[in-house]
Formats: structure tokens, C-alpha cells, sequence
């Protein structure tokens, strides 16, 4: 398909609203997602930190 403009090109033939729409939402979905992963890390890495008595952290250092 071609555009003969910037603005047809984002008026993406009438269905404008349903494609940026759905890019919208895909990129909110895999933002949602990374942020939800990074903070399941840093749950998971302070629930280690205490188990283990801060051990882990000399570890990750490289001290022994």
C-alpha cells in the first residue's frame, strides 16, 4: 500500500483507530510485562538476600 502523505499514512485508510489501537495496547502489554518481571527479580533477589544472611551479595561481588 501506498501513501501519498504523513497524514494518510496515519489515517491508515479509515481504520486508523483500530491499528494504533492495537499497537497502543501491544506496547502496553509488553511494558506491563517487563515491569512485572523486574520487580518479581527484585522481590525474589531481597527474599534470597534474607534467607541467605546477605551471603548472596559477597557472591555476586566476586568476594569470598
Amino acid at each position: 500500500m501506498s501513501w501519498g502523505s504523513s497524514e494518510a499514512f496515519f489515517a491508515m485508510g479509515g481504520y486508523a483507530l483500530y491499528v494504533w489501537g492495537s499497537y497502543s495496547v501491544a506496547a502496553a502489554c509488553i511494558l506491563t510485562e517487563l515491569w512485572l518481571l523486574r520487580r518479581r527479580r527484585r522481590t525474589l533477589e531481597r527474599a534470597l538476600s534474607r534467607r541467605n544472611g546477605d551471603r548472596g551479595s559477597d557472591r555476586a561481588s566476586g568476594k569470598t
